[in-house]
Parts: C-alpha cells; structure tokens; sequence
C-alpha cells in the first residue's frame, strides 16, 4: 500500500529546497549585480531593473529578508526529512537525515543556484527582483526585529554598526578598472586615463608642476632683439618674465603676442616694449587641488598659473596642458621628449634627472614608488634614505635600487636606477 503521507513530505521537501535555492540565488544576485547595468536597463524601461535597483539600496533590509526566508525553509525541510526517516529507520535516522540534507542543500539550494547568479548576475536580478520585493515586505517586521537585536548584541561589544564604513564610490571604480587590466580586459593607457581621472580630486598643484629649478624664464632688462631670440628659441608658447631676481616675476610672454608686436613694428626692434605685451602673472596656492585648477583655468580661459608657497615665494609653474596630461599621457609635439629627464640606457639601466616627479616615473616605467611624501625622485631618496646622500651611494626602496650619479651642493640632480628582480 502506498504511504501517501510520505510521498507528500517528499514533495514537501522537494519545494522546500526549491525556495531555499531561491533565496540563495536571489541573494547573491542582488548583491553581486552591477548598478550601473541596472541603470541603464532602467533608463531603457525596465521596471525590474528599477525595482532591482531599490532593493539593492536598502540592502540590510534585503539580506535580512532573504536570510530568513532560507533558515525557514533549510530548517523545516530538515526536520520533515528527519520525521520521515525515523518512520523507517527508527532513531539511526537522524544521522542518515543530516548527511542527506546537508548533500542535498549544499548542492541544489547553496552551490548551484549561486552558481548561476554569479554567471548572470544582471538577469538573475531582473527575474526575482518583483518576488523578492514582495518577500522584504512581508518579512519585514521579523528583518527589524532581528537587526535591532543584532545591532544591541554589537553594542555591546562597544560596536556600532551604523558607524561601518562604506567604500566610496571612486575606490569601487578604481578597484573595477584594477581588476579588469589585470584580467587583461584594460589596455595600460587605458587603466592609466581612467585612474588618472579619479586622482584628480586627490591630487594638488604641486603634484604636477614644472619645478622652479627647470622653469625656462626671461629677463626682462635684456634688449628687445635678445629677448625675441630667446622666446624663438624655446619650446614653449608661454614663459615667465622676471626684473632682477627670478622670483620677481612680472609678466607672461606668449610667443604669438610677441610675433604680432614684432610684426606691427615693421621688425623695429628698439621699440618693442616687452612689459606692455606681456600679461600679468596669475598665482595660486600650492595647495590647491588639481580638480579647483582645471576649473579654474577652463573659467578663466586661461593656460598657465605660477604656483607659490605659503611665504609667496614661486614654487614652480603649472599649465593646462600638464593637468590634461595627467588624464591622457604625455601630449608630445616635434620639441618634446618623451618624458623629459629620463632615459633607459641599454642594459636596462634608467637615468633619471632629480627634479622628474614620481609620478612621470611610474607612468613611464610602469613602476608603483610610494608619492605621499616625496614628489621628485630625488626628494623620494632624501625622504628615505632620511640625508642628502653623496655621489656613489646607492639604496634600495620599494624593489628599485637609487644610486646617486650626480649632485649639485645640497640637490640631487642625477640618479641610476635599477629595478631589482624578485621584489
């Protein structure tokens, strides 16, 4: 005679793992899910994508939701498994019962639907998600209650779960781009740029600019006609004009508004008046940061800005040019080197001037020096090294070894670096 009763917990069990690998997978999808591929489902017209996306916002709420919606099932499935059993095998069948299920749970309830959702996260989501947002109202008193006791026991312990730190949303991107040049989806450059583009809001002037010690500047006491076949001869549109000391600066020249001044004067270079066509010096903090720079050179519609320290002494200069640079690489015309101040010798060997920020370095060489506290090469050694090294000594850091080639006084202006291998 067939026992109906127990072909009917059967089936019981059966749905029972059902739902738990509902819950399972529906957890992992919506946690595992990209938001920004929801969103643009969303933007498209996708209810679900929208209702998907509110629940990921309120995610204590959902895992609590989908956590006790799994228990419920895991554990009446086990005990109706248990109750079947002992009708067969008397009391040896708690054990037969706990291996079966745990087999049974494991693979049909954890394992495989998880499985799944990882593979289809974004579709998984979108197929639960009406369901799910039904099961977080439903269980939505039981989910507070159990957060309130969990948020008391934490308490205490002295923590508070309300104060648990959440990863900005720039590291999350900053992460997903590391992550996807390592897997080899991201081209070098391309991680570069996009990382690049995020370090703006971390980065200040001082960072990027061209130091004092390589700034090319006129003398503005020259005569005319030396004065135009220095501007001729330099490589840059725009450079500083200073009277008697080099940080009495009075003035930018730009190459065109000298060309057309020359040009007016019939070629007259005894009436040319550098001072008149020069425009005055803009100042900013060394300070600022590199974000507030580029928009205040695109509001401005200016180029260039001489950075000062907090005593008004010039510290260096910085154009808009050096702050697209640092989003797209080096801009190199037919008067640029590739990275100035820096070559690889044959054997591999690099030859690095002092003043070439770290920052060109590890974009050059593909290397990550620490820029925190230091950012030249030579201000990376003295901060290391903790003195101002003679010629020939040599350290190493962060798997690169420093070697002093060359130093002018108290300033390093030549190093020999190698990197070492197995660091």
């Amino acid at each position: 005679m067939i026992d109906w009763s127990l072909w009917l917990t059967v089936g019981a069990i059966a749905v029972l793992l059902a739902l738990s690998a509902f819950f399972s997978g529906s957890e992992t999808a919506l946690t595992a899910a990209s938001r920004a591929r929801l969103m643009q489902h969303e933007k498209q017209g996708s209810e679900r994508a929208g209702t998907a996306a509110k629940l990921m916002e309120m995610r204590e709420r959902l895992i609590g939701a989908l956590l006790v919606g799994n228990n419920l099932v895991n554990i009446l499935s086990s005990a109706l498994a248990t109750s079947a059993l002992i009708r067969i095998f008397g009391d040896t069948a708690i054990v037969y019962a706990t291996f079966i299920m745990t087999a049974l749970v494991l693979i049909f309830s954890e394992v495989l639907p998880k499985t799944l959702a990882i593979l289809r996260p974004e579709s998984f989501a979108l197929a639960v998600a009406p369901t799910v947002r039904v099961i977080v109202i439903v269980f939505a008193p039981v989910t507070n209650l159990v957060n309130h006791i969990v948020a008391l026991i934490l308490r205490l312990f002295g923590v508070r779960a309300d104060m648990a730190t959440v990863s900005s949303a720039r590291e999350e991107i900053r992460g997903a781009v590391d992550l996807q040049h390592a897997e080899g989806g991201l081209h070098k450059s391309d991680r570069d740029r996009l990382g690049a583009i995020l370090d703006l809001a971390e980065l200040d002037v001082s960072d990027v600019m061209v130091h004092r010690t390589r700034m090319r500047m006129i003398d503005a006491s020259l005569p005319p006609a030396a004065i135009v076949e220095e501007a001729a001869n330099s490589p840059y549109t725009r450079m500083p004009l200073f009277e008697g000391e080099t940080d009495n600066i009075v003035g930018v020249l730009h190459a065109k508004d000298l060309l057309r001044a020359v040009q007016s004067l019939g070629g007259d270079m005894e009436r040319l008046n550098v001072r008149a066509i020069a425009k005055p010096p803009w100042f900013v903090p060394e300070s600022t940061m590199l974000q507030d720079q580029l928009n205040a050179f695109l509001k401005k519609k200016a180029h260039f800005a001489l950075v000062v320290d907090e005593y008004g002494e010039v510290m260096g200069l910085v154009t808009l040019e050096d702050i697209i640079e640092e989003i797209v690489g080096e801009i190199e015309d037919e008067y640029d080197n590739e990275v100035e101040g820096l070559r690889v010798e044959p054997d591999g060997t690099v030859m690095v001037d002092g003043s070439v920020s770290i920052r060109d370095l590890n974009r050059a060489l593909d290397w990550d020096l620490p820029d925190d506290e230091a950012t030249t090469a030579a201000g990376l050694v003295i901060h290391e090294a903790q003195m101002i090294p003679e010629v020939g000594q040599a350290f190493t850091f962060h798997g690169v070894r420093f070697e002093v080639a060359e130093r002018e006084r108290n300033r390093i202006t030549l190093l020999k670096l190698n990197q070492q291998d197995g660091e």
